[in-house]
């Protein structure tokens, strides 16, 4: 009798997938909000599962925040929470009320940025299950932390950031001010 030799999905063998993790959270009927890091940014999307294939909802990234007025670095906490508002901003307007966290197989660190970003999302009313105790703390969420960092390492460290360290936590209220207000729409170019 001949034995069968089961090969796992390339995804599962190349480690991009883990399909047992995958389907907890697609047994919860809900949209995915799902949180990457790249090296300059934080990715969110809200994506719904289909048999031919998950449809992306919607889609927010701290490199938005540019076109938005923020002149800072987009890969640190106060991006990712920014990301994290207008990504929850963004879904309560196409009444998306519910979602589940997915955090992929990347590293994650408790109170980093992807549990700021997830938090942003919470505080601009998305429905979703975060605990307090795993976001980061309100001084590193409004960048206080990097603005004492910066007065202390002094110019030479902060040389070759954009914007002025010192007034992050200035820069960071005035923009969450202007996503929770409303004013958060990204302007069309006139050439498209």
């Amino acid at each position: 009798m001949k034995s069968v030799i089961s090969v796992p999905f390339a995804r599962r063998r190349s480690g991009r997938t883990n399909y047992r993790k995958r389907l907890v959270l697609l047994k919860s009927n809900l949209p995915r909000l799902v949180v990457r890091k790249t090296l300059t940014s934080i990715l969110l999307q809200i994506v719904d599962f289909e048999d031919k294939g998950d449809i992306v909802r919607l889609t927010a990234s701290s490199a938005m925040l540019r076109k938005l007025g923020w002149n800072h670095s987009c890969k640190n906490i106060p991006a990712a929470y920014l990301s994290g508002l207008l990504a929850g901003k963004m879904a309560l307007e196409k009444k998306i009320l519910k979602a589940v966290p997915d955090l992929g197989l990347q590293s994650i660190t408790k109170g980093g940025k992807i549990f700021a970003a997830l938090k942003g999302a919470k505080d601009a009313g998305l429905d979703i299950a975060i605990s307090e105790d795993i976001a980061p703390d309100s001084s590193a969420i409004s960048g206080q932390r990097i603005s004492a960092y910066a007065k202390v390492a002094g110019k030479s460290q902060f040389a070759k950031a954009k914007g002025n360290a010192l007034k992050i936590s200035e820069d960071f209220e005035k923009l969450k001010s202007a996503i929770e207000s409303g004013k958060w729409r990204i302007p069309k170019n006139k050439e498209s």
